[in-house]
């Protein structure tokens, strides 16, 4: 049996068959502006229908551009929030003929600065996004614009009109989540906050003393411990926690990877859960729902941020003289089975 061979189609076809001039299928792929709804209708009709892949060698050339960007990290033990966030970014990568390219980054900010330099000149990317916490550094931000590289920042804490960037309700959320905590009736509540260079980790944190003192909770130092957003740093802090003369009945942690270490340790102390202790934790993560007990925690759409703030990065890169870009995502709790009244009630 002889396999047909089967013609590529080329991008005269789509113009062929759209009615169209070859550089106008141009400007639709390459999602430039000025183009009518009709005519972009008709040119991915064509696109659709002729199951056509552009040759994105020919488009770098013809737009003077690489059709790649760069998703900027400073901490790889987030693994469950990176997770989310690479699917996110990949998914409209992939939407518009993106390539991504990661770059870990390391402090202090000379190295930071050394290694965000050689990666825009090793690969000429159009723009970066930048999470937590390197949207936070000036130093930074000034390196992009003298380079004249367009960036977008996840969860920033300076969400100036300035700069493109999504962002969620940190201090709400926690707030809601403590309250949430408050509500079942426990008072002695530890929390575990994140490293300090972390926007999130502050306004978490600020969150949790709100709701205390909103209660008449009298704020102790001791029920609080600082992690680093890991499964291990989480362990660490609970052990310290529980192992207290008076310990929380409930556990607050800064995320679910942290929440995660929480539990692991109160089942190695052979204590019954969430009868004995309750725990919380941020983000809800796949890993929130794979947990024994599942995990009660604030939902944060991190797929969607990334997939938003990558779509809002795009749109400046093709059109660099736009306003600034943002857009604010709301949360949700999501209660599960780590949480309950605490036992003496």
């Amino acid at each position: 049996m002889s396999i047909p061979n089967i013609k590529k189609p080329t991008i005269t076809d789509v113009a062929k068959k759209a009615g169209v001039s070859i550089k106008t299928v141009s400007r639709v792929i390459n999602k430039e502006p000025n183009v009518s709804d009709g005519t972009l209708e008709k040119v991915q009709s064509a696109i659709d229908l002729l199951n056509y892949q552009p040759n994105f060698s020919a488009r770098q050339l013809a737009g003077n551009r690489s059709f790649s960007i760069g998703l900027l990290y400073e901490n790889p033990h987030e693994f469950n929030y990176m997770k989310g966030v690479l699917d996110g970014v990949f998914e409209a990568c992939t939407k518009d003929g993106y390539s991504l390219l990661l770059r870990p980054c390391h402090f202090p900010v000379t190295a930071l600065l050394h290694e965000v330099t050689q990666f825009l000149q090793q690969t000429q990317v159009d723009g970066v996004i930048l999470t937590a916490p390197l949207g936070d550094v000036p130093e930074l931000l000034n390196l992009l614009r003298l380079n004249n590289t367009p960036f977008a920042r996840i969860s920033p804490s300076d969400k100036s009109p300035s700069g493109t960037w999504v962002s969620s309700n940190d201090l709400g959320a926690s707030e809601m989540l403590t309250n949430y905590v408050v509500s079942l009736g426990h008072r002695r509540i530890g929390f575990i906050k994140g490293p300090a260079n972390h926007s999130a980790t502050q306004l978490r944190y600020e969150g949790y003393r709100n709701c205390i003192k909103q209660h008449g909770i009298v704020f102790e130092r001791t029920l609080v411990r600082t992690g680093w957003f890991d499964f291990e740093s989480g362990q660490k802090a609970a052990r310290k926690l529980l192992s207290l003369p008076n310990p929380p009945t409930a556990i607050i942690a800064s995320n679910d990877d942290m929440a995660s270490g929480v539990i692991q340790v109160a089942h190695e102390l052979g204590m019954a859960l969430p009868s004995q202790l309750s725990v919380a934790g941020f983000d809800d993560t796949p890993l929130a729902s794979r947990l024994w007990p599942q995990l009660t925690t604030v939902k944060q759409p991190i797929s969607e941020m990334a997939s938003a703030v990558t779509g809002l990065l795009m749109n400046d890169i093709r059109d660099k003289t736009q306003k600034a870009q943002h857009r604010r995502f709301e949360f949700e709790l999501v209660v599960r089975d780590s949480t309950l009244p605490p036992k003496f009630l």
